[in-house]
């Protein structure tokens, strides 16, 4: 099992996949450096659904990704019709889900509120997601981070490329999804909580990588 850490050093990502909980569970606050460059590829504006048989990915439209600039720097670019996209997209995908209606109304609080800027979307939405799983942890964003000892960094491993990092701390454990016959692991946090609501925690916790 984690040992429990004060902080964990994280990057900010768009509604975190489960390996991301997993990761983060055993902390008491989440430290987010603003500074920090953009990971090409990763989940700082992607997410992972499950749609109709098929994993889908959500991606958030900014500005200059592709220029190596810091997280915080990162704006939404609002001209194109990507938040109607993942609303539908969430309500397709979960509109019958057992947990849906509890959980809905708070996400779709944070994205009509139209923040300017990537991090302060993706901090808001894990806000919600770390309430509906009933988490007392602190996140903080800040400029730069010192690392000390007692704090766990984990900066660049939760990442759609890095696998066997992931499957480190991560086993996925088995739970009714709505769509397919086949079991979908580490999709985002939002399936979860969807699906499963109160147990949510309960299959965090049978999620975590046995040493």
């Amino acid at each position: 099992m984690n040992s429990t850490f004060p902080a964990v050093i994280s990057d900010s990502l768009y509604l975190p996949p489960l390996s991301y909980f997993v990761a983060i569970k055993a902390c008491k606050e989440i430290v987010i450096p603003a500074s920090e460059p953009v990971i090409r590829q990763s989940y700082a504006n992607k997410a992972e659904v499950l749609l109709a048989n098929k994993k889908e990915v959500l991606s958030v439209p900014v500005f200059g990704i592709r220029k190596r600039l810091q997280i915080k720097e990162l704006k939404i670019d609002y001209q194109q019709k990507w938040l109607n996209v993942h609303l539908r997209g969430i309500q397709s995908a979960y509109g019958k889900a057992p947990f849906f209606e509890y959980f809905y109304s708070d996400l779709e609080h944070v994205y009509l509120q139209k923040q300017a800027f990537l991090i302060d979307l993706n901090r808001e939405l894990l806000t919600v997601c770390l309430k509906s799983l009933g988490w007392d942890v602190r996140l903080r964003v800040c400029e730069k981070y010192d690392k000390n000892e007692a704090s766990k960094d984990i900066r660049g491993l939760i990442h759609p490329k890095r696998l066997m990092d992931r499957d480190k701390i991560y086993y996925p454990h088995e739970y009714q999804q709505i769509f397919g016959a086949n079991f979908v692991p580490n999709l985002s946090i939002v399936d979860l909580l969807f699906c499963e609501g109160p147990m949510a925690e309960t299959i965090l916790n049978r999620s975590e990588k046995s040493n």
